[in-house]
């Protein structure tokens, strides 16, 4: 129980870290240094953004939008590609899955259902473990 405690820490941190935290820094990272590198270095740039402040707010301005198209065009075209991959790579999902369709066609005995519908419940309700029983169903054996 408590390698799972730590286990939810370490993906709760990596959340927090990587897309919030790190967004962050490294978004105000890249308005510093594109205003030391370039504005700063060419005249006219600097005449049109004299303080950090006014390019961080204009930059801030067209950026947003921008990331909001390429994002959004994004869902539009590349979205159901990805789903497609992570749906093909998830042996979790496939045995849930599955396990649905064999309880459809009467292939599972009833403690292989009676389980099947603790461990959804448990995952409905946030608690418990989402692992199936390591024992092999009789759908498996049969197959």
């Amino acid at each position: 129980m408590k390698y799972n405690w730590i286990r939810r820490r370490w993906l709760n941190y990596r959340h927090g870290h990587g897309l919030y935290l790190y967004f962050a820094l490294s978004f105000a990272n890249f308005i510093l240094i594109f205003q030391r590198l370039l504005i700063e270095q060419v005249p006219e740039l600097n005449a049109l953004f004299p303080k950090l402040w006014i390019f961080a707010l204009v930059f801030i301005l067209v950026y947003f939008p921008v990331a909001i198209l390429v994002g959004w065009f994004h869902n539009r075209t590349q979205m159901s590609i990805e789903q497609e991959t992570y749906f093909r790579q998830n042996p979790f999902q496939a045995r849930i899955f599955r396990m649905l369709l064999d309880s459809i066609d009467g292939k599972l005995s009833k403690d292989e259902t009676e389980n099947f519908r603790a461990l959804l419940k448990s995952i409905e309700e946030g608690k418990g473990s989402t692992r199936l029983a390591k024992k092999k169903s009789k759908s498996e054996t049969d197959d």
